[in-house]
């Protein structure tokens, strides 16, 4: 029947007005938009949650982190996810321990600072065009609703210059002003339902970003107090070699001066004769140990010395004058038994 196809859908919206057909079409140019983000980021979550899982698997396998950095290093431009965190903060990590000595504190909070910052900046590319979703999801309703009073408006005001209105003279323009509402609500449905789907995918990534924080970071303190007390370990037997060394040092040092008092102490002096008639004492070397007995250890020797000189001389003839000046009256100094010669 006519009327059936005068009023199908490409009839009512060729025959619509100016104002409801660009209501169309921008509302068809926003349901292309939405889903093109709704394919884009299906395929970005996928691509990011698979390779967060290969990362994990890969980690908690024992591999050796600087092989797994050195590895990541490598395909530094494909990294996304969980593969950007560890590399941020281990390579932060290893910074700040060569830069110097540095409070274990200090070392952490850096390191997962710089792996909180890399994990912003994954959640912002996760996020990323998921606020035109909402924009979409939320206005295209009014959008169409517009369009829809629009139509309806439109054809009251047509209707008014009639005298005898019939149904169908009102049923096109009021059909053609639902259709705009009908292309609202298609743009507006996929758009808010992907856009929840999408935060809960984000929020589950994110979670899963924390975690893998937290049991890192707890990894690296670890190793940071195992270097820590590796290297006071290293510290101490360093100092305790160089006071091994110095002890020995005093201590020999100590034993070869002894040494040479006790062989100062047992030297005999020595005498030679001036004339045929006595014998004159050869000066002998001074004592001189300030540096290891002080003053009393120098008049014990001095007193030692005397004393041997002393006994020496009580048999060797001197040489005196006498009582009138120019006569000289030879002598002998008594022998140990008393008796003079």
């Amino acid at each position: 029947m006519d009327t059936s196809g005068q009023l199908s859908i490409t009839h009512l919206i060729l025959n619509a007005s100016t104002l409801v057909q660009v209501v169309m079409l921008f509302l068809l140019s926003l349901s292309v938009a939405s889903w093109t983000i709704i394919v884009s980021r299906s395929s970005a979550y996928k691509n990011a949650r698979v390779k967060a899982d290969e990362f994990e698997e890969k980690f908690w396998s024992g591999i050796d982190l600087n092989n797994l950095y050195q590895d990541c290093v490598k395909r530094s431009n494909e990294l996304i996810g969980l593969e950007v965190i560890y590399t941020a903060g281990f390579k932060e990590f290893v910074r700040l321990i060569n830069s110097g000595p540095a409070d274990q504190e200090v070392v952490m909070d850096g390191t997962y600072r710089q792996m909180k910052v890399s994990e912003s900046r994954e959640l912002e590319n996760l996020e990323s065009h998921l606020a035109t979703l909402a924009t979409v999801g939320s206005i295209s309703p009014y959008i169409g609703l517009f369009g829809t009073v629009w139509g309806i408006m439109h054809a009251f005001i047509a209707l008014a210059a009639v005298k005898n209105a019939t149904l169908s003279m009102v049923a096109p323009p009021i059909a053609e002003a639902l259709i705009a509402t009908a292309m609202g609500l298609f743009a507006a449905i996929p758009a808010v339902m992907f856009y929840n789907r999408f935060v809960t995918k984000v929020e589950t990534l994110e979670n899963r970003y924390i975690n893998f924080m937290d049991e890192f970071a707890t990894i690296l303190n670890r190793r940071l107090v195992r270097v820590r007390s590796e290297m006071n370990q290293k510290k101490d037997n360093v100092q305790n070699t160089a006071s091994t060394m110095q002890s020995s040092m005093q201590s020999s040092m100590q034993s070869s001066m002894q040494s040479s008092m006790q062989s100062s102490m047992h030297q005999t002096p020595t005498y030679h004769s001036q004339s045929t008639t006595g014998y004159v004492r050869e000066p002998q070397k001074t004592f001189s140990h300030t540096t290891v007995g002080g003053e009393e250890q120098q008049t014990a020797f001095a007193r030692a010395r005397l004393n041997r000189v002393a006994h020496t001389q009580s048999s060797v003839r001197y040489q005196t004058p006498g009582v009138e000046g120019d006569r000289m009256r030879n002598f002998s100094r008594p022998q140990s038994n008393g008796q003079e010669r």
